[in-house]
């Protein structure tokens, strides 16, 4: 899903209801400019990503994870507060205060009415599209680095289907439904069974658009039924 965003201070302020309420079934919608700019940036994706698998982290553990100073955590931590992303989970002492996601996933649509809007739904598009698909070339690519059998029971497969808009808005629904089976898992890690690892599914579906810019077979060259050529 953008580039560095303005820093900011001051106090952290808590997610207003009309945040929280855009919450559905787990997921956050992402439709504000603030929220899109904060997330466009490495490091807070990265804190994100790591609260997904630790559960809590305070700004010094995140900093030894990351190779960042805890003051830079620290920072980047209350920002995302500020929008509603992580939250204090409790029971730390002194500054050493542990922090927690507040939304175990994030939605976002790029059409936006609002210019200001779409200008940081691109953004962070772009960052995000980036930084998945670096991470998925340079995963995949060393397939000999997986433990166990993992590079034999996640084969890579790549499919082409001939399908309505309705039809692929369907599938795209059906599979989004099979991964989401195991969800709660990434917001509480105490529901992970044994050897539970962390495994990226990167859903992505567009039209070939070489191809549809393409004449396709015209009707009269389409074959006779056998029933019709007797």
């Amino acid at each position: 899903m953008s580039s560095e965003e303005q820093r900011e201070t001051g106090a952290v302020s808590q997610p207003d209801a009309s945040a929280l309420s855009r919450r559905r079934g787990g997921r956050r919608q992402v439709n504000d400019p603030g929220t899109m700019r904060a997330l466009a940036h490495p490091l807070r994706w990265a804190l994100l990503e790591e609260l997904t698998h630790a559960g809590t982290l305070t700004a010094t553990q995140a900093s030894e994870l990351l190779g960042e100073t805890p003051a830079n955590c620290a920072f980047h931590l209350r920002t995302l507060a500020k929008y509603g992303l992580v939250e204090e989970a409790g029971g730390g002492k002194g500054r050493e205060r542990p922090w927690r996601r507040s939304t175990v996933g994030l939605t976002m649509e790029l059409e936006q009415d609002d210019p200001r809007t779409a200008a940081a739904a691109g953004v962070l598009n772009h960052f995000w599209l980036n930084t998945t698909l670096n991470r998925a070339r340079d995963t995949l690519l060393n397939e000999s680095s997986w433990p166990g059998q993992l590079a034999k029971n996640l084969p890579t497969t790549q499919s082409l289907r001939y399908v309505t808009e309705a039809e692929a808005a369907q599938m795209q629904a059906d599979l989004i439904a099979v991964v989401d089976r195991y969800i709660e898992r990434n917001d509480d890690p105490a529901a992970r069974p044994p050897r539970a690892m962390p495994i990226e599914f990167l859903l992505m579906a567009y039209p070939l658009l070489n191809l549809m810019g393409r004449p396709g077979p015209s009707s009269s060259e389409t074959p006779e039924s056998p029933e019709a050529a007797d």
